[in-house]
C-alpha cells in the first residue's frame, strides 16, 4: 500500500497509441506527475508540449534507475513485452503493460516469477473487459438475467496492412485476448484445452519473422469446470471485413451480440414469456450500452468520451476514450489497485489465463487442430 498522502508517479513508456493514457493520468486524482518516453524523439516532443508533460526521458533504461518512478506503463511493440514488464517488477516498481501479456509459456513464467519476487503490481491493461458494452453485459450475467450459458463466441477481425513491421506475419491468435477475455472474465474459469485450425496463406515474405504461414486462426476452447465451449476467430491480414473487436454469449434466458459494424449498437436477444414448443417467439433488441463515468473520479470521468486520436483512422481510438470508454478504467483500476495495496483486477495469473490459450491455439493451428492442454500457471514461483 503506498504511504498515506503519496500520489503515484507514473512513466508512460511510448506515446504512439499511448499517447491516449497521457492526459489520463496527467488528470487523476491518485497521481502527482506523468511522464513520457518514446524512442521516437519528434513523437516525444509533439506529446510532450500537447499534453504539457514536462518530465521525459531519453531511455528506457533511464526510468528504471529514476527512484523517483513509483509505475511504468508501457505500450510498446509486442515483441518487447515481457523483457520490458520483467525489467520493470526487476527494478521495484509497479508495472502495466499492454496486450498481449507474453508470446510464449515461458515468458509468462517469467513475469509471474518478476511479479512475486519484487512484491510489485502487475496489470495487462486488456481494454475488452472495459467497455461500455461490456460492463453493460457483466451487470446483467450477475444479476442472472441469462440463465445458465451454452455457447460463447469472440472474435477480432482487423487488417493491418500498413502498421509496424512486427505485426507482419504475427500469429493471429498470439494477439487474441480482446476476444477471449470478456468470456472467460464472466464466466469466472480459465481455459483447459483448444483445438485451432490455420485458414488462408500468408505469402513467404510473410512468413518469415515468426514461421507462421496463416492469415487467420480460429479455435475452439473447452473451460475448467464448466460445459460451455468457446469459438474464437481473429484475422490480421488478407481478410476484407471491417474492424471489429467483439464476443456474444448466450444463455437460456438471455443472449447478447456485439455489433456486427461499430457504428451500431449490439443486439440483446430475449424470450417474452417462458414456455417451450415449436417456433416460441424471441425478440431482439438493438441497445445502447450505458457510459459509466459514475465508477469514475470526477476528474477523469470526461475521458470515456474524450479521444487523442480524432482523426477517424483508427475505430479502436475513436469510439469514445478508446475502445469504448475504456481506457480511464484501466488507469482508475491500475492506479487504486497500488494505493489500496491490492493485486489488480488483472494481475499476472490473470493475464497468464487470458493470454496462454492464444499461444495454446497457434501451437494447435501448426499441428492441423491437434488438441493442446493450456498450463496452469498457479503454481509458478
Amino acid at each position: 500500500m503506498q504511504q498515506a498522502g503519496h500520489k503515484l508517479r507514473v512513466a508512460l513508456v511510448g506515446v504512439g497509441f499511448g499517447a491516449e493514457f497521457a492526459p489520463i493520468y496527467r488528470d487523476h486524482p491518485d497521481v502527482e506527475w506523468v511522464g513520457i518516453y518514446d524512442s521516437n524523439s519528434d513523437k516525444l516532443r509533439a506529446a510532450s508540449e500537447r499534453f504539457c508533460v514536462s518530465k521525459t526521458w531519453s531511455t528506457l533504461e533511464e526510468i528504471l534507475d529514476d527512484d523517483e518512478v513509483d509505475a511504468v506503463h508501457l505500450v510498446t511493440p509486442i515483441p518487447l513485452h515481457a523483457q520490458q514488464s520483467v525489467a520493470v517488477l526487476n527494478a521495484g516498481k509497479h508495472c502495466a503493460c499492454t496486450v498481449p501479456m507474453a508470446t510464449s509459456f515461458e515468458d509468462i513464467q517469467a513475469i509471474i516469477r518478476a511479479q512475486k519476487t519484487s512484491g510489485k503490481n502487475y496489470m495487462m491493461m486488456e481494454t475488452a473487459v472495459y467497455t461500455r458494452e461490456f460492463l453493460m453485459v457483466q451487470d446483467r450475467f450477475d444479476k442472472g438475467d441469462f440463465g445458465t450459458i451454452s455457447f460463447a463466441r469472440g472474435g477480432h477481425m482487423q487488417d493491418m496492412e500498413g502498421w509496424p513491421y512486427y505485426w507482419y506475419g504475427l500469429p493471429p491468435h498470439h494477439y487474441m485476448t480482446h476476444a477471449i477475455s470478456p468470456i472467460l472474465r464472466l464466466l469466472k474459469t480459465r481455459v483447459k484445452k483448444v483445438h485451432c485450425f490455420g485458414s488462408g496463406a500468408l505469402p513467404e515474405d510473410r512468413r518469415q519473422r515468426y514461421g507462421n504461414p496463416f492469415p487467420v486462426e480460429t479455435a475452439i476452447f473447452r473451460l475448467v469446470d464448466s460445459d460451455v465451449a468457446v469459438e474464437v476467430t481473429r484475422s490480421l491480414f488478407q481478410t476484407v471485413r471491417p474492424y471489429s473487436e467483439s464476443f456474444a454469449i448466450y444463455g437460456e434466458k438471455l443472449g447478447f451480440e456485439w455489433q456486427q459494424i461499430e457504428e451500431e449498437d449490439p443486439l440483446v436477444f430475449s424470450i417474452p414469456e417462458p414456455g417451450s414448443g415449436r417456433g416460441r417467439k424471441i425478440l431482439h433488441e438493438a441497445v445502447e450500452p450505458p457510459d459509466r463515468q459514475d465508477l469514475l473520479p470526477e476528474e477523469i470521468a470526461a475521458h470515456t468520451r474524450k479521444a487523442v486520436f480524432s482523426d477517424g483512422k483508427h475505430l479502436s481510438f475513436v469510439q469514445g476514450g478508446g475502445h469504448s470508454g475504456s481506457h480511464p478504467h484501466l488507469v482508475h483500476e491500475f492506479v487504486r489497485s497500488i494505493v489500496e495495496g491490492r493485486p489488480s483486477s488483472i494481475d499476472a495469473l490473470t493475464a497468464a489465463a487470458w493470454t496462454a490459450p492464444g499461444i495454446a491455439a497457434h501451437m494447435s493451428a501448426m499441428q492441423d487442430g491437434e488438441a493442446m492442454r493450456v498450463p496452469d500457471f498457479r503454481d509458478v514461483f
